[in-house]
């Protein structure tokens, strides 16, 4: 043994065995028991019928996804605005802070503020999440089993009350999307019928669709006539052979004029000035097609709106989310906390750790010398 071993030793004892022993003493004589209440719940969506699903997904207005849900009923659970709610209830900064003289590692110092109490939170209240199923599993500390069991139920209650407020409020916003569209599908299917009536007045045609097929009848009628002229002409001239028979002639002069109207009925079918601005057939048709189409799109549109209003309606009288509890807080019955060995054990790993590398670092200058 030469006298650097001795050193050796000696720095063993100061760096790993004194800080052990010192925290091995306080770990089981100051540090104050504490009690751990677990509580595990998620957020559940009501599955939506098959006539809502038909209805092109209209009740997705009430809620949005449960993963999404349970992302924010998660950064609650860890937020500033749960402690300061919980600490209104139950004073937690009094409970915490109670054993402080004895054991102010694990405690929070007396009269601390909102974010020291924060910070705090983080270490007593420990959140599991898992994103893929949207459990969430909470793990309360306290440093006696009613708080603990106490602060794990209050977690619950404002986290239902949480997704209470977030259904309200989409509840709301359905109600008022559904009922703004309802109310631009009623001002559009007005503007598309007076639009209409407008057109009607001014062309003083109701239907130019009938008109047209009244004139169309009065054509269909020409035409008969001139296929009955042309067979009477045919056997008129098989039963004479004298070419300037009267009866021919003035068959021939009435198919020529039953020929002349069909072509002028057919003219002044394109060609006509029917409406009080001198506008023709297919202009009016025109027009007429194109505000039947907007108000047929204004009714289907209406009727759309209508049945969106209604699934809002409905599913603003139900509960489209709620916070499902699989594991109610449990009241337990001995202390799990501190973890003592634990404890102990990592900080031996860690003290040895930084021993060996000041050891090697001192032997390494050492060496260079």
């Amino acid at each position: 043994m030469r006298r650097r071993h001795y050193g050796l030793m000696l720095s063993f004892l100061l760096v790993v065995s004194v800080p052990l022993f010192v925290i091995a003493v306080y770990l089981y004589t100051f540090a104050q028991d504490q009690y751990a209440s677990t509580a595990g719940f998620t957020v559940r969506a009501e599955e939506t019928g098959a006539a809502t699903d038909i209805l092109g997904g209209l009740a997705s207005f009430a809620g949005a996804s449960a993963t999404s849900d349970a992302d924010i009923l998660y950064e609650f659970i860890t937020s500033r605005e749960l402690v300061e709610r919980l600490n209104e209830r139950m004073d937690l900064v009094g409970h915490y802070a109670a054993p402080h003289r004895r054991d102010p590692v694990f405690a929070l110092s007396p009269g601390a503020a909102i974010e020291d109490l924060v910070d705090h939170w983080q270490r007593v209240v420990r959140v599991s999440y898992t994103r893929t199923s949207g459990l969430i599993d909470v793990e309360v500390l306290a440093f006696d089993p009613v708080t603990a069991h106490t602060i794990a139920q209050a977690i619950v209650e404002e986290s239902q009350r949480l997704i209470n407020e977030l259904n309200n409020q989409a509840r709301a916003d359905a109600m008022r999307f559904a009922e703004a569209d309802l109310e631009a599908a009623i001002a559009r299917l007005r503007d598309a019928r007076e639009a209409l009536t407008v057109f009607r007045t001014r062309t003083q045609i109701v239907d130019p669709q009938s008109d047209i097929q009244g004139r169309s009848g009065v054509l269909n009628n020409l035409q008969q006539q001139l296929a009955e002229a042309l067979i009477d002409f045919d056997l008129l001239s098989e039963n004479t052979t004298n070419p300037g028979d009267p009866r021919l002639v003035q068959a021939m002069r009435r198919i020529e004029v039953i020929d002349a109207r069909i072509r002028q009925e057919r003219a002044n079918f394109v060609t006509d000035e029917v409406g009080i601005d001198g506008e023709d057939y297919p202009t009016l048709m025109a027009q007429f097609e194109g505000l039947t189409v907007d108000r047929e799109f204004a009714e289907q549109a209406y009727r759309a709106a209508l049945t969106a209003l209604d699934v809002a309606r409905t599913n603003s009288a139900r509960q489209s989310r709620y916070l499902a509890v699989y594991i109610r807080p449990s009241l337990p019955q001995s202390p799990e906390f501190p973890r003592r060995g634990a404890i102990l054990g990592l900080s031996l790993m860690f003290l040895v750790l930084g021993w060996a590398i000041m050891a090697l670092v001192y032997y390494s200058i050492r060496d260079r010398q």
